[in-house]
């Protein structure tokens, strides 16, 4: 657009995105058009500019002088360059032969805000001319990924330049002499994901686009959260399918782009190629994507696919074809493009594209050995039932067109005969969820896609392991599920973006979904299985708690610094702590006013309303407590354990107990329950019944139901006696009820106190002796809080002291209340001290609050002082 008349606009029309122009120029020809109409009409510009094949055209405006527009155009026979025009168009000049690595990749300009003559060009390694494009020089890439796609120049100062490419987004301050990375943006995209069998908690890994293939735990002990560190390198390049052996997770199957497959040393780090090498004189043929799985049958066969399927039973390190040629052998430079067959001088012939005629998804069954389902980019399904001796061909699915990609397969977990299929044909301009299912082997089929979006393409699909009509389809736009095998699908969100899910796979110790999104990293949904219960007769219910999983108790490490350092510093939500608790309430219940509404809306609607209510309604609609639901969690001897609150939200929700009793200690006006929380709880059995809580009135509507808590193995001195350990949390939380409440006790009579010694100032009966009774006990109340709490003097002095009660209880409550070591005898010695310092200050308080200061205010109303706290006045006859 022309910064001076936003009427006045320029475009490139694109030989290979022709569907995309036509609506402005109404011709597939490659060139620049100018609009001065805001595009009502359009003018192709020709002076200077190539013919013939002309692709992809980068355009860029001076800021600075509007007359002058740079070109960088992609063409064939070295006609394409960087061009430039000073007179808006009229006429061009080619200034360099330059040309990007890849011109359906890059191909955009970004010129300075106050240099006319200086432009960039991003590419693999951008380039920038200070001339006009006389001459190029690359931008400096240290500690720089490579492939660059946006440019943003700060027009005040203009070496402050933010780039964003396959590395993520770089901000410099000197032109390129030194660059910031922010690492807090989580925008990895992501073309696979695989969970591993990890203990105790699993790892999972991704194959990147251009950022290798990672891995990283799923949940750690540490309070920040997952890190940025916590990811680790298995290949290089553009990632794809990763495997994990499932009985080692030290052994790591990787690969980046084009199948040059590794395996990898989790342990050592080291690397061994793995890829099956062609034989003499042998072709094969690659997808940039290829298929990767392990035999659900034998932890070291491998079954790997190029346009051949080969299988290892030794890890990789020797392979067998256990086929031919799977793919229909079509020659590319045969098929039509956007209606037509090229020649091969036609602008990027080719380029940037895997080989065609590939294997791109494979399955093998968990019912039958041997039996495989593999899928090929140019829409065929072979099949064979005894590892590779016959195979089967389809190459006609209902509903699909001919030649489709098939994106996935996905043997079932249930039966031999069923076999699930998704088809990918955006390629054709075709964006519609193609998802079928067959129960024959492949020999017939039905489509499931059901209600999809019609322009959602399902990218994958995954199965439940325990439920064979729950499945899951990664889409464009975001994952589904379906309770009855594919009829009715249902998006799943809850935190999910609308985002191109292009892997799914189950975690099914843990019952755990892991997506691969392209552009938001990898996502995991935590314990799927409630899904499982999901029923008609069940939705009808008032409410129901669903089974709950076994929790970990461990105690979470503090990463020192770490949270600390910021927002630009990166951490991901580490799965909840303690015990996930997920329930289901049919309805929000509802308040006394809420009712009322609701009723006065259907006698309006009736044509009989509004209804007014009285003012005995009104007041006990403004008395009302809202309805909340109440979860109550008990032993195995079904002692109440703790209590937790939650709004009455309809619908499936979750809510965590955090594996620890209430705490003691008094609550402050903010104090929020289910945070008050203090020691932690033994391993054992618990229950949780649910209750809902209307005005006052706790009624149970579900539960209860068991489940277990158990000790995370990694503690190198755990307590001998488990029991002493939790008899000594026991005693230690009474006292600390009692402390803690005594310095409340003593803070509620100082403030009491405070208000007296006003209150004498202006009572005008008020004599000396009072006075000095009431300064008397403000002293007496000072020597105990000097006791619980310490010298004040001293500590605003920065002088030593000994330790207060409550400085030793607090050291003693944090030694013992985050770990499960044996107590020390330091903090047995300690308890010992303040349980015998507190009785003594105990008893003095006790003498001081309920004879002293009542004394006192029996005084106050002997001479007519005006109301203090804690005192109701009675009015003399």
């Amino acid at each position: 657009m022309d910064p001076r008349n936003p009427d006045v606009l320029y475009a490139s029309s694109y030989q290979r995105r022709r569907h995309v122009w036509t609506l402005i120029n109404g011709g597939p020809e490659s060139a620049i058009y100018k609009t001065t109409d805001g595009g009502g009409n359009w003018d192709k510009l020709k002076g200077g500019l190539p013919t013939g094949y002309v692709g992809r055209i980068g355009i860029a405006i001076s800021p600075v002088n509007p007359d002058v527009i740079y070109a960088i155009i992609e063409a064939s026979e070295k006609k394409g360059g960087f061009f430039r025009t000073t007179d808006r168009g009229a006429t061009w000049e080619k200034r360099n032969s330059i040309a990007t690595r890849s011109a359906q990749y890059y191909q955009e300009l970004f010129c300075d805000p106050k240099d006319v003559g200086l432009v960039y060009s991003v590419d693999t390694y951008t380039q920038y001319t200070t001339d006009g494009g006389k001459t190029f020089t690359k931008l400096k890439l240290k500690q720089r990924h490579v492939d660059d796609h946006a440019m943003w120049i700060n027009p005040e100062n203009t070496d402050n330049i933010m780039i964003g490419g396959d590395g993520g987004v770089y901000q410099t301050y000197d032109r390129g002499e030194t660059w910031r990375f922010f690492e807090n943006l989580p925008v990895t995209q992501f073309y696979r994901v695989t969970a591993d069998n990890a203990e105790p908690f699993y790892n999972v890994y991704g194959g990147t686009q251009d950022n290798n293939t990672l891995g990283a735990p799923v949940r750690t002990t540490n309070s920040t959260g997952i890190m940025n560190q916590d990811w680790y390198f298995t290949v290089g390049g553009d990632g794809f399918k990763t495997m994990i052996d499932p009985t080692d997770p030290n052994i790591v199957y990787s690969q980046p782009q084009y199948g040059w497959l590794v395996r990898h040393d989790k342990r050592s780090g080291e690397i061994t190629p793995i890829q099956p090498q062609p034989g003499e004189g042998e072709l094969l043929r690659w997808n940039w994507n290829s298929p990767l799985i392990i035999s659900p049958h034998s932890h070291t066969r491998l079954y790997f696919a190029a346009n051949k399927l080969f299988k290892s039973d030794d890890r990789g390190n020797s392979w067998t074809a256990i086929s031919g040629d799977l793919t229909r052998q079509i020659d590319r430079n045969k098929l039509k493009v956007m209606g037509k067959i090229w020649e091969p001088e036609a602008v990027a012939k080719n380029a940037s594209t895997s080989l065609y005629g590939n294997i791109v998804s494979l399955s093998e069954s968990a019912k039958k050995q041997g039996l495989i389902f593999v899928g090929t980019d140019d829409g065929l399904i072979r099949v064979t039932e005894n590892d590779g001796g016959q195979w089967i061909n389809y190459e006609e699915f209902p509903g699909i067109p001919e030649n489709t990609y098939v994106a996935d397969l996905k043997a079932s977990l249930h039966d031999k005969n069923v076999v699930y299929a998704s088809f990918d044909n955006r390629k054709q301009g075709d964006f519609k969820p193609y998802i079928l299912r067959s129960t024959d082997k492949g020999k017939s089929w039905k489509s499931i896609s059901g209600n999809l979006p019609e322009n959602g393409t399902v990218h994958t699909i995954a199965e439940d392991h325990e439920s064979p009509n729950l499945l899951f389809a990664g889409t464009e736009f975001g994952l589904f599920f379906t309770l009855d095998g594919g009829r009715k699908w249902i998006q799943l969100k809850n935190g999910l973006p609308v985002i191109s899910v292009r892997d799914i796979d189950v975690q099914r110790r843990e019952n755990d979904l892991a997506l691969a999104t392209l552009g938001r990293g990898i996502y995991i949904l935590d314990d799927y299985s409630p899904l499982r219960s999901v029923s008609k007769e069940m939705l009808d219910k008032e409410a129901v708690v669903f089974p709950v999983k076994d929790a970990l108790i461990f105690t979470k490490k503090r990463t020192t610094g770490r949270h600390s350092m910021g927002h630009t510093f990166y951490r991901a939500e580490n799965h909840p702590y303690g015990a996930v608790i997920t329930y289901y309430l049919k309805e929000a219940m509802k308040t006394k006013k809420a009712i009322r509404k609701d009723s006065s809306k259907k006698l309006t609607e009736a044509g009989k309303g509004p209804l007014y209510p009285n003012f005995a309604q009104l007041r006990a609609e403004d008395e009302e407590e809202p309805p909340f639901l109440m979860f109550r969690i008990t032993d195995a001897g079904g002692n109440t354990v703790r209590w937790l609150k939650q709004p009455a939200k309809k619908g499936i929700n979750r809510i965590v107990w955090d594996l620890r009793e209430a705490s003691t200690s008094p609550l402050g006006e903010k104090s929020k329950a289910n945070k008050h929380s203090g020691m932690p709880v033994l391993p054992g059995e618990y229950q949780v019944e649910m209750y809902k809580n209307i005005d006052g009135a706790l009624v149970k509507i579900a539960g209860p139901v068991r489940f277990n808590a158990r000790n995370l193995d990694n503690v190198t001195l755990p307590a001998v006696d488990v029991q002493s350990l939790a008899d000594f949390r026991n005693k230690v939380s009474g006292l600390r009820r009692a402390v803690y409440g005594a310095a409340k006790t003593l803070g509620e009579a100082r403030k009491k106190l405070t208000a007296i010694r006003k209150t004498l100032m202006v009572t005008p009966e008020a004599n000396p002796e009072i006075h000095k009774m009431a300064r008397e006990l403000e002293y007496a109340l000072n020597d105990i809080g000097l006791k619980l709490s310490g010298d004040k003097s001293k500590s605003k002095r920065n002088a030593n002291q000994s330790p207060s009660i409550t400085s030793r209880l607090g050291l003693i409550i944090y030694g013992i209340s985050n770990s499960r070591s044996q107590p020390t005898k330091t903090n047995l010695d300690g308890y010992n001290i303040v349980d015998k310092q507190f009785r003594a200050v105990s008893s003095d308080l006790k003498e001081l609050v309920e004879n002293n200061l009542k004394a006192l205010e029996r005084k106050l109303d002997e001479i007519n002082a005006p109301w203090t706290p804690g005192r109701i006045i009675e009015v003399k006859k």
